[in-house]
């Protein structure tokens, strides 16, 4: 048993010693072959090597060429760039040599022309020395009197220009006025009578009198309390007198004077009963009357406060014409004059309807009724445009709307046709002198004479004042100074009359 596993020991020993010389004999092997493959790759690293220098040299000896023609043509390009400069700076020495002399030569002239001028100026001067002794007047008369006739020839030229201009441009638009106002007037048919205001109320006997004034005065005095009018009883048989700035009042007072005249039972518990109701009827007409204006003037849409305003105009007058009449028939007009020109009617007609609005308040506020009657439109209308209008109709404001000249034409044209307004006395002789006035203001006018209801001004100069361009010229001023301080209706006609009297005697 130990023999055998001596023999497998040795066995093993063995076989361990053959392997480790099989496997030296394979390393061995492997380190030879890879020797030999080292030593292959070598020797073709080597091979590429000399291959790529050579053609490394080949390319480096290639571009060297190149470099050396290069940069014999770049040598050859700057010697040419060199001597191309050497030419240039030839030339712009050349140049300033010619500028210098150039210049030299220049001041000896500029010093020659100076003296030149003083030498003229000397001669010149002695010449006007010489021409103002022979004269003797300076130069400064001279030129003084040269400056005016100059100037009174170019102020006669261009009076005549302005002349014929004028004429030529008012008789173009003479005509086209004429037909347009024309065209309109003619589509509107208004009433030539005018209206006045009801101030009176007549009584059935004079025993009325007595029963109105009461005990001791106390019906009237309750009337006049709830009516806010002054109620005139005098001589004056079978009438009474309604006095009171505020119409709507006025016609509350005639409507419950009526009322109480008819019932005959005149107590002031009945008469504030009855001024009650007259105010209610009072109200309902106002109102009725103001719609049926903006139905005939095709005006909708109105605000109920502006509504009522224009019915309160029917209890208004001014120079006896109905003002609720005037604002319809100032609508219509501006309508049409709208349709002529190409411009909107329907703002054109609302603008006519409300031009007055303002006179149905003007004595509860302060200012011109134009300016309230804007703020009126301002407030219940929103219509900027249309406010302008009424602030425009009458001047007060600077006019530049379209829609402002329509309605001011309109609103003329309503006012100063024939038999439309009344004018008192008073005011006649007023307006007379104060067109006589503005044209006697100018110098060199002699009398004044306002003739034709103070539709034309005559005006006498003095002859040996003004010769006739200057005449045309007072006419002129005058009518613009008309314009900007006065207000009428239509126009006004200004002659100048310019008269020479020559008177000898044959001895």
């Amino acid at each position: 048993m130990s023999y055998v596993y001596i023999v497998i020991g040795l066995a093993l020993v063995l076989a361990g010693l053959v392997g480790y010389f099989v496997r030296q004999l394979v390393a061995n092997q492997q380190i030879r072959s890879s020797r030999k493959e080292a030593q292959r790759l070598l020797d073709e690293a080597t091979a590429k090597h000399g291959e790529m220098l050579r053609d490394a040299k080949l390319e480096a000896a290639r571009v060297r060429s190149a470099s050396n023609a290069e940069s014999k043509e770049h040598r050859q390009q700057l010697q040419r760039l060199e001597q191309r400069l050497d030419q240039k700076e030839e030339a712009l020495e050349r140049k300033k040599e010619s500028a210098e002399r150039h210049e030299r030569e220049l001041t000896k002239k500029i010093k020659e022309t100076e003296l030149l001028n003083s030498e003229l100026e000397g001669v010149k001067q002695q010449q006007i020395e010489k021409l103002e002794f022979l004269s003797g007047i300076s130069k400064s008369d001279a030129e003084r009197r040269l400056f005016e006739e100059l100037e009174d020839e170019v102020k006669s030229a261009a009076a005549l220009r302005v002349r014929r201009w004028e004429a030529q441009v008012q008789s173009e638009a003479d005509e086209r006025v004429q037909y347009i106002l024309a065209t309109a007037i003619q589509r509107c048919a208004a009433d030539v009578a005018s209206q006045t205001s009801v101030s009176t109320v007549s009584l059935p006997s004079d025993e009325m009198k007595g029963r109105l004034i009461g005990r001791e005065g106390r019906n009237i005095r309750a009337l006049e309390q709830a009516t806010g009018v002054d109620l005139i009883i005098d001589d004056t048989p079978e009438t009474v007198t309604i006095s009171s700035f505020d119409p709507v009042r006025r016609e509350v007072a005639r409507i419950a004077l009526n009322k109480l005249i008819l019932d005959g039972r005149i107590h002031p518990a009945r008469i504030e009963e009855v001024v009650g109701k007259a105010k209610e009827e009072a109200e309902a007409v106002i109102r009725r009357e103001g719609e049926q204006a903006t139905f005939e003037a095709n005006v909708p849409g109105l605000h109920p406060e502006l509504i009522k305003l224009l019915g309160r105009l029917k209890f208004r007058t001014s120079y006896g014409q109905n003002v609720l009449a005037h604002s319809l028939e100032v609508s219509y007009l501006a309508g049409m004059l709208a349709d002529e020109i190409g411009d909107e009617a329907s703002i054109a007609r609302k603008a006519g309807l409300l031009h007055d609005i303002g006179k149905a308040v003007d004595h509860e506020t302060e200012g011109s009724h134009a300016a309230i009657g804007a703020n009126l439109v301002k407030q219940w209308d929103k219509s900027e445009a249309i406010a302008q209008a009424v602030s425009e109709h009458h001047g007060e404001a600077s006019t530049s709307s379209v829609l402002g000249f329509i309605v001011a034409a309109a609103d003329a044209i309503s006012g100063s046709r024939p038999g439309a307004r009344r004018e008192s006395m008073q005011q006649y002789i007023k307006r007379i002198k104060e067109l006589e006035d503005v044209a006697a203001s100018f110098s060199g006018v002699d009398k004044t004479f306002a003739i034709q209801a103070g539709r034309e001004v005559r005006v006498l100069v003095k002859a040996e004042e003004m010769d006739d361009l200057d005449s045309v010229r007072l006419a002129r001023d005058i009518s613009q100074k008309i314009e900007q301080t006065l207000t009428y209706p239509g126009q006004i006609k200004i002659m100048v009359v310019r008269e020479t009297v020559a008177v000898d005697y044959a001895k």
